[in-house]
């Protein structure tokens, strides 16, 4: 190469790389100084822009104008009341996770339908336009001769490749993509499953808070009896003061009780909307959830239904077609090591003298060979195709489809042991919970009778107003391990019907 051009070729290197070493001016300067990003006029962010100093502001970034407007959440009927079967359809229809999971099995679906269609030829047009010039000499005799010559033209031409037979690796590939169809479908019930458990989940949260909050206002209500009865008793001249401020001290306790009880209500309300796909703004009317009485002979023994419940779980059957795909791709690998026959066809049309002998392909379109430089061109081409040697590349590809085969089915093994322990786990939870609950009944009617008997006796004399506020504080923490009691068991059973893989509606 002369030394000129040697010069332009080492001065384009250098500026190549130093066009891709600029590309450092957008990332941070230092790793311990703030950063912010170029914006426009509007304060819209310029993405690749080089950052500017945000020393003045700290690692806090400017606010993007196209985000500023909340998220606008779909419609629910502000007149209507919600009870758990109607949030649960709601939450279906516009919770972004089973639309996700909707599109996830469409895609998957899509790509089956790829595999599918490699059993059909391929057919390719290519039309080209080109122009050929030559300038060359002959010398023959002492006679120097100088010759040159130009033609253009265009050529078209229709391509056919069509692979006949290859032992099942095609069969096999379809058979993986179908499974793994498969699989994306299960996953989109398993999406529903989990937005109805998180949706009664909630639902049930609000309930409970709801009831402590009307708890916390019975409570309210017994501390203010207590005070008036301290301060009527106080006024007749046999009261203390310090009784009343006894008193008083339990009303502000059963109020900050309310209060917290309030938050919780709107806490639990927050969590339901979002579990529901709603915005977290969002206030609509929540029907009471009907009260059920439980008895644990409701139950039926845990070994009778966890064959079946496991034989339903998304998860285990999941587990399987995948196990079931990995085998297809084992046996597709195989085929790879045998032969494969196929058939090409190729008509091409040249109007001009361009002489060529093959089309060039783009993208994933092969090149159109077997041109004829005749005006009409055709061939036909059959043969086999048999792998010789490839430096290992098939060996390590089958080994890797074996591991990953051997590994599904311990997935497979794996998940049914798990399923198992979470349906056990579940069904000993609902159980405890229906325990707690018929204690906490009991709970409840001893500690409403102490109380109503302490403050009888302490209006009447007879008792003390110690006696008095501690019976209202152990029957509202009375109440609340009733309730908690009783939301465990509503979250305990929603939680088997989900281990148990039939949690496909209201619980």
């Amino acid at each position: 190469m002369p030394p000129l051009e040697r010069i332009a070729a080492l001065a384009s290197a250098l500026a190549l790389s130093a066009c891709a070493t600029s590309a450092l001016d957008m990332a941070p300067a230092r790793p311990d100084k703030p950063w912010a990003p170029a914006t426009t006029a509007a304060g819209e962010p310029i993405a690749g822009a080089a950052g500017v100093s945000a020393s003045g502001g700290g690692y806090v970034l400017p606010p993007d104008p196209a985000l500023r407007g909340l998220p606008q959440s779909p419609e629910a009927d502000p007149a209507k009341t919600y009870a758990l079967p109607q949030l649960i359809d709601l939450a279906e229809t516009i919770n972004p996770a089973t639309r996700v999971a909707w599109n996830d099995a469409r895609r998957v679906a899509l790509a089956a339908g790829v595999a599918e269609s490699t059993f059909l030829p391929r057919i390719s047009a290519s039309v080209v336009a080109g122009y050929q010039a030559s300038n060359g000499s002959d010398t023959g005799g002492g006679v120097a001769l100088l010759g040159s010559g130009s033609t253009s033209g265009a050529i078209s031409a229709v391509s056919v490749e069509w692979l006949l037979f290859d032992f099942g690796e095609r069969a096999a590939l379809v058979e993986a993509a179908k499974q793994a169809s498969f699989v994306s479908n299960v996953a989109f019930t398993a999406a529903h499953q989990q937005v109805i458990y998180a949706v009664s989940l909630g639902y049930y949260r609000y309930q409970g808070a709801r009831a402590r909050l009307a708890t916390a206002k019975a409570s309210l209500a017994n501390a203010g009896a207590v005070q008036s009865a301290a301060e009527e008793r106080f006024r007749r001249g046999v009261g203390t003061v310090v009784e009343v401020d006894q008193a008083r001290q339990a009303t502000a306790q059963a109020r900050l009780a309310l209060v917290q009880a309030e938050g919780g209500a709107k806490d639990a309300h927050v969590a339901l909307m979002s579990a529901v796909g709603l915005s977290p703004l969002t206030t609509i009317k929540i029907a009471d959830a009907p009260q059920r009485t439980f008895a644990a002979s409701m139950l039926k023994p845990v070994e009778g239904v966890i064959a079946e419940s496991i034989a339903r779980r998304p998860d285990v059957q999941s587990a399987y077609a995948a196990e079931k795909a990995s085998l297809a791709k084992v046996q597709a690998t195989e085929a790879a090591f045998l032969p494969k026959v196929f058939t090409s066809a190729t008509g091409s049309y040249n109007p001009g003298n361009l002489n060529v002998t093959a089309l060039p392909g783009l993208g994933q379109l092969s090149p159109t060979v077997n041109i004829d430089n005749n005006r009409l061109g055709a061939a036909v081409l059959a043969g086999v195709s048999i792998p010789v040697y490839d430096g290992g590349t098939r060996i390590a590809a089958l080994k890797q489809a074996q591991a990953d085969a051997d590994s599904a089915s311990a997935k497979l093994g794996q998940t049914r042991d798990e399923a198992v322990r979470q349906i056990v786990v579940a069904d000993n939870a609902l159980r405890t919970s229906l325990s707690a609950t018929q204690a906490a009944r009991a709970l409840v009617a001893a500690s409403q009778t102490t109380f109503d008997a302490a403050l009888a006796a302490y209006r009447n004399g007879v008792g003390s107003i110690t006696d008095a506020t501690v019976a209202q504080t152990q029957l509202l923490l009375a109440r609340n391990a009733y309730i908690d009691a009783y939301d465990s068991v509503l979250t305990a059973a929603a939680t088997l019907a989900l281990a148990c893989g039939a949690l496909g509606a209201a619980p």
